[in-house]
């Protein structure tokens, strides 16, 4: 069969050992029995071997057909499906031949894409295949999900890993609990070491909080963008005092180093806005400045340290619900009457695209949990009820809505502090630890931990700490 590429439109240049070879051109690509036709240009770009290929000066690089003898077909149709923007769901050949491709052709988009696949079902098979054909982040990321689940698959672990992936799972930390008063200021008569400026984490063995660090004097958590990526913390934004004054001075923590930086401020300041860590970028959604409500977007870039605008909301927001899942950012958007509307934000556009709307009688969303390839809306129950929270769920796949069952108690704000670890949603309020199974489309508690000793609503978020503080 023959597979045509859409026409698509690319950055940089191309630069063929021929000069005569024009930038447009197709390759016919043979893998076994199968042709695929493809613009040269995207696969130049988008995977290293052919970019190797047609810098090389070798003689296959004049040739208008190419034989991949070692690959298999439907890996390849994987491959070119995910550089033309798709995100196919995989089952267990399908992987092996993705990574197979991912490996030999070193495409970094479909390596990515097996990242965000990995879960419960797949990770040990991920971790196996990936370790076999060399391809090292999605080895490594496996691993990671692997040990944050690794009571839960223990024994599967021991029967189907070989003993030097085992010790590699086992030389990992697991993600930690982690939490922090969301009403603490800043300020003059604030003191570095009170009790309420600590940062604390969950020893799950001890059933016990213990302090992490202490938030530096200048910051402030009250209506600010707390965020963790790449396993360090940032704190943005946020107000001080009862007059609500804007704070500038933006933090982030490193657990390695288990040190406090500074890091630029959004050109616009603001505070009460969403902040979301996804693919090496921080999002600073809406919010607001000088009491007046935002609908703009700054994005912040890790590597380079600067911000940027980007697209603005479709209307303004403050404290909106968002959450990342597969690498993807959405956030929930009240329309009275009665109306959520889930954005995504598609980076490669520069634009809020509408996922989906949810309607429900005198309800909105007002937490929105990622977990695989489903967004869990937790919203107030009948008549402004927020003890007793109602949630829906929304297949990004099928683009179908599920209500789960019953009430879901929201003691002190705590379903509204969910975080997810692999197949479990941690929750917290000052009386309990509340760890929810999520099984099908339904959650379950499966134990009860200590409170966070601390009054009032807080942030939570999952950080891997070093070994040393694990034995403390």
């Amino acid at each position: 069969m023959s597979v045509n590429g859409s026409e698509s439109e690319h950055s940089g240049r191309f630069l063929p050992c021929c000069a005569s070879d024009p930038a447009s051109a197709k390759l016919t690509v043979v893998v076994g029995d199968t042709q695929f036709s493809e613009e040269k240009m995207l696969l130049v770009q988008s995977c290293d071997y052919f970019r190797a290929l047609y810098r090389s000066g070798m003689k296959e690089c004049l040739q208008e057909e190419i034989h991949l003898k070692s690959l298999r077909a439907r890996g390849f149709l994987i491959t070119l499906s995910v550089l033309r923007g798709e995100m196919p769901i995989l089952d267990a050949d399908e992987i092996v031949e993705a990574i197979e491709c991912a490996a030999f052709l070193q495409v970094a988009a479909l390596t990515k894409h097996l990242v965000d696949l990995i879960d419960s079902d797949n990770c040990l098979l991920m971790y196996h295949t990936a370790a076999t054909f060399g391809l090292m982040d999605l080895y490594h990321a496996a691993a990671l999900f692997i040990r944050d689940t690794y009571a839960d698959l223990e024994v599967e672990i021991r029967k189907t890993l070989p003993s030097d992936l085992i010790s590699y799972v086992e030389s990992l930390t697991p993600s930690i609990f982690v939490a922090v008063g969301a009403h603490v200021t800043c300020g003059v008569d604030e003191t570095v070491h009170a009790a309420s400026r600590t940062i604390c984490y969950l020893d799950e063995a001890g059933n016990n909080w213990k302090v992490l660090t202490d938030l530096p004097l200048e910051a402030s958590t009250s209506m600010a963008g707390v965020a963790v990526l790449d396993n360090k913390l940032y704190i943005v934004g946020g107000v001080r005092g009862v007059h609500k004054q804007i704070v500038e001075s933006c933090f982030c923590y490193s657990v390695e180093n288990n040190s406090w930086s500074r890091i630029a401020s959004p050109a616009q300041l603001r505070y009460n806005l969403g902040l979301v860590g996804a693919d090496g970028h921080l999002h600073a959604i809406g919010g607001e400045c000088e009491r007046t409500v935002m609908s703009s977007v700054e994005i912040y870039d890790i590597t380079s340290g600067k911000w940027r605008f980007a697209a603005h909301l479709p209307q303004p927001a403050v404290g909106a619900a968002c959450t990342k899942t597969m690498s993807r950012v959405f956030v929930c958007l009240w329309r009275p009457p009665e109306t959520t509307d889930i954005y995504e934000y598609v980076s490669e556009k520069d634009k809020w695209v509408l996922i989906t709307t949810l309607i429900r009688h005198q309800s909105y969303g007002h937490c929105m949990v990622g977990h695989r390839g489903n967004l869990y809306v937790v919203r107030n129950g009948p008549s402004d009820d927020f003890l007793r929270c109602l949630m829906d769920c929304y297949n990004l796949s099928s683009g179908q809505w599920s209500s789960l069952s019953g009430h879901f108690a929201n003691s002190k704000g705590s379903l509204f502090t969910a975080v997810v670890r692999g197949d479990s949603v941690f929750t917290v309020s000052r009386s309990m630890t509340l760890e929810y199974t999520i099984s099908g489309k339904t959650w379950k508690p499966r134990r009860q931990l200590k409170g966070f000793p601390r009054s009032g609503s807080v942030w939570t978020f999952l950080l891997r700490l070093p070994g040393s503080f694990m034995q403390q």
